[in-house]
């Protein structure tokens, strides 16, 4: 089919871009493969080369047939400072650039039709091939697994997901009720625009939470259920593909080629475990996981509730300077207490935490306050 009356000066120069990129491709895991000690590994990586050669082919072709030649295969500047450090620090040292590379080439392919799912698939794979090798360089899969998962706790940074946005629901919810009320209460307007300002803070504030969470756990879910779609579109279509990926990820764990072959094929075996072990190696992600919308959102507004009702509460039995000086008292123990909760996930002492929480929202309060009275003497004088 002849393409080239097809093809516009802006494609041809997308064609001459992604070229130029699998060229980048090609000699950076060349580089790679030299300077590789493990000669497990650099077999990787000279089959992660080989990859970007049929890429980079695919790409020369358009060229071809849009009826420009293909520029010369010189890599990239960057490219050369990369094999140029790789050769004298090792390659680990340059194994998380090169991995963004993949990653960016991965959204660059997502959004390029012609690219295709399969182009984009091979871009997301290495990126994840590397993430593996860039923290592992163990002789056996257990070894890495025990180092990576099971041996050292402390590392996990996302331990307690519920508890922990939970806590920081809460936290935002009181310190901007508190710097609304007490603001307020600085202007000295009757007790109940203060309790009003509060509860509109309250609502306002509790809703935009939930609403704010429902759309991110949305637009993270969809995305997610579409790769998982694309992968079991490529799963049925190519399952031999599949099985090379697989193998390939267990080969960048530790595993030796004729282990990581093997098991590969045992889970290829099964298109529901293959999808799901997929999903999890190639993705990151676990589909049984994946969030509800309406329960984030609905436990992001009553966490931000929690936390913004506290200083509205001693405004109810009175609007004097006790029940002002009420609502910050227990503000201040809620904000101690916050900061305390916070240093579970954070290593920190407790009295480091809970005292710089307090500070934060003592500030924050104070310019309220501040700002208040001003505008309440302007308006009275």
């Amino acid at each position: 089919m002849d393409t080239t009356a097809k093809a516009t000066p802006e494609d041809i120069k997308r064609y001459r871009a992604n070229y130029q990129g699998e060229i980048d491709g090609i000699e950076i895991y060349v580089r790679l493969a030299r300077a590789e000690k493990n000669p497990d590994r650099a077999k990787i990586f000279e089959q992660l080369a080989e990859t970007e050669r049929g890429h980079a082919a695919r790409w020369a072709q358009r060229l071809r047939d849009a009826g420009v030649e293909p520029p010369d295969a010189r890599p990239s500047m960057r490219v050369r400072v990369l094999g140029f450090l790789a050769d004298r620090l090792g390659p680990r040292a340059v194994l998380p650039m090169v991995g963004a590379m993949e990653s960016s080439g991965f959204d660059k392919y997502m959004a390029d039709a012609e690219a295709g799912p399969v182009m984009a698939r091979a871009e997301r794979q290495h990126a994840r091939t590397l993430e593996l090798m860039s923290r592992s360089d163990r002789a056996t899969l257990s070894d890495d697994v025990a180092g990576i998962a099971g041996g050292e706790r402390w590392h996990r940074v996302d331990t307690g997901g519920a508890l922990r946005a939970s806590i920081f629901g809460v936290s935002d919810g009181l310190v901007s009720n508190l710097s609304l009320v007490i603001g307020v209460a600085g202007a000295d307007p009757e007790g109940r625009f203060i309790i009003l300002a509060g509860i509109a803070g309250l609502l306002a504030g509790a809703f935009s939470m939930g609403a704010g969470e429902y759309i991110s756990v949305t637009s993270q879910r969809e995305s997610f259920e579409r790769q998982i779609a694309l992968e079991k579109e490529e799963l049925e279509e190519d399952p031999e593909e599949e099985r090379r990926e697989l193998a390939l990820i267990y080969r960048a764990k530790g595993l030796r080629a004729e282990e990581a072959d093997a098991l590969a094929a045992r889970i290829i075996s099964d298109k529901d475990v293959a999808l799901e072990t997929l999903a999890r190696e190639e993705l990151g992600l676990n589909p049984d996981e994946l969030g509800a919308p309406w329960t984030a959102a609905g436990s992001s507004f009553v966490a931000f509730a929690a936390g913004a009702v506290i200083p509205v509460i001693p405004f109810l039995f009175g609007d004097g300077w006790l029940n002002f000086g009420l609502s910050l008292l227990v503000s201040g123990i809620a904000l101690f207490g916050i900061g305390a909760g916070v240093s579970l996930f954070t290593g920190r002492s407790a009295m480091y935490s809970g005292t710089r929480q307090l500070l934060i929202g003592a500030v924050a309060a104070a310019v309220t306050y501040t700002i208040g009275s001003m505008i309440g003497v302007g308006a009275t004088g």
